[in-house]
């Protein structure tokens, strides 16, 4: 699989009710927890400085989220002047039968869980989705999963296994105009 080669900005949701009590949250859509909603407002200055900083403008091509809550209430609050355009296809890995239960239990990304998600087919719907914002527009804010960073991390490095993004920590990436590879920035405030 292939990622269209145009620069965006992707930032993981803020902490949702799941992320706070350790369980898996995949397909769950687990709304915010308090602290996740101060994370998601902290980090409007760090995207407006990005935006007028570094892209000289006042708005995203697009802002675009998941279908799940704690993706758009993260937009919501981060970003609180756009429309937010959400993909069911940028939704977290379905997790099936292990949904709700401790991370400790998450299997290895090549296994896949008891009625859910292949890592093939979770890894097509996300570059498929990825690959239609790219190619609509020139410089998107995409806000979604841990997952999706995996996808992320697996087709531009060749594997999902990476440290965890933290919650609302946004990240640049800008494709390599020599070696075809990806410049990869986390933006300052990253440790929202």
């Amino acid at each position: 699989m292939t990622l269209i080669r145009k620069p965006f900005v992707f930032a993981r949701h803020a902490q949702s009710t799941f992320n706070a009590a350790h369980l898996i949250g995949g397909f769950t859509d687990s709304p915010l927890s308090e602290q996740g909603i101060e994370q998601a407002k902290n980090a409007e200055s760090v995207l407006s400085d990005v935006l007028n900083n570094d892209l000289h403008r006042d708005k995203w091509s697009v802002v675009a989220t998941s279908t799940l809550q704690r993706t758009q209430r993260t937009a919501f609050y981060a970003v609180p002047n756009q429309a937010i355009t959400p993909y069911e296809q940028l939704k977290e890995r379905n997790w099936g039968d292990l949904e709700g239960c401790p991370i400790e239990q998450q299997l290895p990304y090549e296994v896949t869980p008891p009625n859910g998600e292949s890592w093939d087919d979770f890894e097509a719907r996300i570059i498929s989705a990825l690959n239609d914002i790219l190619e609509q527009y020139p410089q998107p804010l995409i806000i979604a999963h841990s997952g999706v960073y995996r996808v992320l991390n697996n087709v531009i490095n060749g594997t999902p296994y990476c440290p965890r993004i933290g919650n609302v920590s946004p990240i640049s990436f800008i494709p390599n105009q020599d070696d075809g590879g990806w410049k990869i920035t986390p933006l300052k405030g990253n440790s929202i």
